[in-house]
């Protein structure tokens, strides 16, 4: 698909690097368990894409993974494997009501997605939904009616995903600061009380936790040839899991310096830290970092 405002497009750096492997995959789940981890989401692009995946996560049962997904490529195959597995979650990824959602990922998504909503509630899966709140969606997708819609197509998780204008031109996208205030105030307390449903708001305020979770201070991003990030939103790195293991790879300079760094980094008006102080992740990279 090619969704506009995109991250994982936007910043997309073509390289001859190959995808880890299967067998690497399951070395890396086997070391974040071994490390305390309990959750590990699986993304893209489309995850789905790599249909080995779900071979990999059935061996792992401990570990909650919430796979976000276009939902494009959920069958009656996958559906049975989710009905297996039930520690994988799907996210489905949606922009509001038709009209949204088909306006930034093409025509004719929603009526797709419609049907594998009710393939999967028909399966008892428990799925959710993936929302990437704009300051032009936000008054539509935290609705009480559209809340309701979403928890009677069989949907128990809402994700809230504040759009980062990775995209030149669309910083007018981004939440102005009072529906800021009311992602962390409306959704997370209000919607929790009222439905039976989780309600997640990511990134969040940094500030609530004495500034950015990221680079292994509370989670970290992998990308699919290995490399190992601050986060999504900063694609830079100086350690690769294809030749050493994932507890080395978090002690890598940068992530080690960014969290030393963390005080710094609460300033969110855009709702991502390192985004915002993308100058400052620049100024720590080493020209002689493998990776970056």
């Amino acid at each position: 698909m090619h969704c506009h405002g995109c991250y994982a497009k936007a910043q997309h750096r073509p390289g001859s690097a190959a995808e880890l492997s299967p067998d690497r995959m399951t070395e890396l789940f086997r070391e974040a368990r071994n490390l305390g981890v309990s959750i590990i989401l699986l993304a893209g692009g489309e995850p789905l894409m790599r249909p080995e995946l779900l071979g990999v996560t059935v061996g792992f049962p401990e570990i909650i993974f919430p796979i976000f997904t276009n939902g494009l490529l959920i069958d009656q195959e996958k559906t049975a494997a989710f009905a297996k597995q039930r520690h994988v979650v799907p996210v489905i990824s949606l922009e509001g009501v038709e009209e949204q959602t088909d306006d930034r990922r093409g025509k004719g998504v929603y009526q797709r997605l419609e049907s594998t909503f009710a393939m999967l509630r028909k399966a008892g899966i428990f799925f959710g939904t993936s929302i990437t709140l704009t300051r032009e969606n936000f008054d539509t997708v935290t609705s009480d009616g559209f809340v309701q819609r979403l928890l009677s197509k069989g949907m128990q998780l809402i994700f809230y995903v504040e759009y980062i204008p990775v995209q030149e031109g669309t910083e007018h996208l981004v939440l102005t600061e009072a529906q800021r205030t009311l992602t962390q105030t409306t959704l997370t307390q209000s919607l929790s009380r009222k439905y039976p449903g989780l309600f997640i708001a990511f990134p969040g305020d940094e500030k609530q936790y004495g500034g950015c979770l990221a680079a292994g201070r509370g989670f970290v991003h992998v990308s699919p040839e290995g490399h190992v990030e601050p986060c999504p939103f900063a694609p830079v790195s100086d350690s690769g899991l294809q030749g050493m293991s994932l507890k080395e790879a978090l002690q890598s300079d940068l992530l080690r310096i960014i969290r030393e760094n963390s005080d710094e980094l609460h300033d969110t008006s855009g709702g991502c830290a390192l985004w915002n102080r993308r100058d400052l992740v620049q100024s720590l990279v080493k020209k002689d970092m493998p990776y970056c």
